[in-house]
């Protein structure tokens, strides 16, 4: 048997069948139509009717999506291709078949059917799936992208549901979860394509902040369950994530006193918004697997691309972890290293409650007369009054151990607490930027009552997650499907032996 033989026979073999005979979409609406009419509809009130026609009318979407995939024909391209392997070598596919794929739409489940070609050893090329950009998975895109919105924002469990009753589609939480780490994929290449640059009209500081934060963890072996913890131990085992936020801002010039009234007034008052120095285009991430160096190189990454000649004054703020610190120092060199003032504040309230009970207007008073020295320079002052204080108090113990350990916090910080200049050059001083993105990206999503991960669905849920708090998730999803596209259906691997070529 000669090779067009054996081509003429590939091309006549049966075709993978389809489903029993699928109504026409014209048959669908006519049926809608009619029960509409019908006395039956006539007995209903409205809300029975409104469920019945979104039944219908989803499946009349659905035959509707059907009849437009069998109008666009089998993508037939000619008798045979030439491909290109990834080797660079070139092999003809003369065989021919029809197959048929299952595609699960918004709308419900439809078929594709369309022809593969392919030869001995060679998957089959389906120039069709190239020219309709279809999924790696079985689920459309769109269907994907509304799954991935519920999931970013709360359980699996909620998403699904949500998702089935909107679309009368269910997908199994396992395929939820693949979903997720598949669309992750392209999180890095995304930001480092982004280049975004200056945008006229920003604030003069660009404000780096960094901190970390404890994910509960699946533990990797089983433990036999005690009915009361020892001291010291925990249930759940936690991870810390470093987490980074970037953002542009105007000055915000105050006066020590002014920052004093804001951490003790008891009732806050109504701020005029001409005051506030909002981040403008502020961007949010965190990560398991990459650590603190490549965190903190991608928030370098990030303040270059939005100031590429630093012309505008760079800031960073931080918690006083001495590794962190010396991590963004090493690598900010020109930047202004600032440690945050709410750090500082919980320490002098650590110390406070050693001398004076909780609670009391005596412990109050002790913290707001300290962070109002700090705030107005006087770091080195406060530092000799906290070991003045242990020594004539003859402090030992704990408590001495307290006061000493938050002086030696102070001085050793002293470099990173020049808060009045800060304040004159309208810099931040807190990091309630990181502190919230901490909250927002992982205590709001990731600690929930029962929650557990594993390192690959932590960061998976991490990138979605902080790609959605950027007000970056339409943009991504559409970059992710690009590239998804490139790496399915790569670009002129393939020539109709006629000389038709897929555009």
């Amino acid at each position: 048997m000669n090779r067009t033989s054996r081509m003429r026979l590939s091309s006549a073999a049966v075709p993978t069948p389809l489903p029993s005979t699928i109504p026409t979409a014209r048959q669908t609406f006519g049926d809608l139509e009619r029960w509409l009419g019908s006395p039956f509809a006539g007995t209903l009130d409205l809300r029975a009717v409104e469920r019945e026609q979104e039944r219908r009318g989803r499946e009349l979407l659905r035959r509707l999506l059907q009849d437009y995939l069998d109008h666009r024909g089998p993508g037939d391209v000619g008798p045979g291709l030439w491909a290109r392997e990834a080797q660079g070598r070139t092999v003809g596919c003369t065989h021919k078949r029809l197959h048929t794929r299952r595609l699960i739409s918004l709308f419900g489940p439809v078929y594709l059917r369309r022809m593969g070609y392919g030869g001995r050893g060679i998957p089959s090329i389906h120039p069709l799936d190239a020219l309709l950009q279809m999924p790696a998975r079985s689920y459309g895109y769109e269907l994907q992208r509304r799954l991935l919105l519920g999931v970013v924002q709360g359980p699996f469990d909620e998403a699904i549901r949500n998702v089935a009753e909107f679309t009368q589609v269910r997908i199994p939480k396992r395929s939820a979860e693949q979903i997720l780490q598949d669309a992750s994929d392209d999180f890095d290449d995304f930001y480092r394509s982004r280049r975004t640059g200056p945008v006229a009209g920003e604030g003069p500081i660009v404000v780096g902040a960094i901190d970390c934060k404890g994910i509960p963890m699946v533990k990797t072996h089983s433990i036999a369950r005690k009915v009361r913890l020892g001291k010291g131990e925990k249930r759940q085992k936690k991870r810390m994530a470093t987490v980074a936020a970037v953002f542009t801002q105007s000055r915000r010039i105050r006066t020590p006193a002014e920052v004093v009234k804001s951490l003790f007034e008891e009732e806050k008052t109504t701020r005029s918004s001409a005051k506030l120095a909002r981040p403008e285009r502020k961007r949010v991430w965190a990560s398991l697997l990459d650590g603190k160096d490549l965190v903190i190189q991608s928030a370098w990454t990030e303040m270059k691309h939005r100031d590429p000649d630093q012309q505008k004054e760079w800031v960073v703020v931080t918690d006083g972890e001495r590794a962190l610190q010396i991590r963004v120092c090493n690598l900010f060199p020109k930047a202004w290293i600032i440690l945050d003032l709410l750090h500082v504040l919980e320490k002098l309230w650590m110390v406070s409650h050693t001398l004076h009970p909780e609670g009391s207007e005596q412990a109050r008073e002790f913290v707001r007369q300290r962070i109002e020295r700090i705030l107005e320079g006087g770091v080195s002052q406060a530092v000799k009054g906290l070991r003045q204080t242990a020594t004539k108090r003859k402090m030992r113990g704990v408590r001495a151990k307290i006061v000493t350990g938050v002086a030696k916090y102070l001085y050793r910080n002293r470099s990173r607490m020049r808060y009045d200049e800060y304040l004159k050059r309208g810099f931040p001083i807190a990091s309630g930027t990181v502190e919230g993105a901490c909250k927002n990206l992982i205590k709001d999503r990731m600690e929930r009552s029962g929650m557990r991960w594993t390192e690959l669905m932590g960061e998976a849920m991490l990138r979605m997650r902080a790609v959605y708090l950027s007000g970056d998730f339409e943009a991504y999803w559409d970059f992710h499907v690009d590239q998804e596209q490139s790496r399915l259906y790569r670009r002129n691997t393939w020539k109709s032996m006629e000389g038709v070529v897929l555009k």
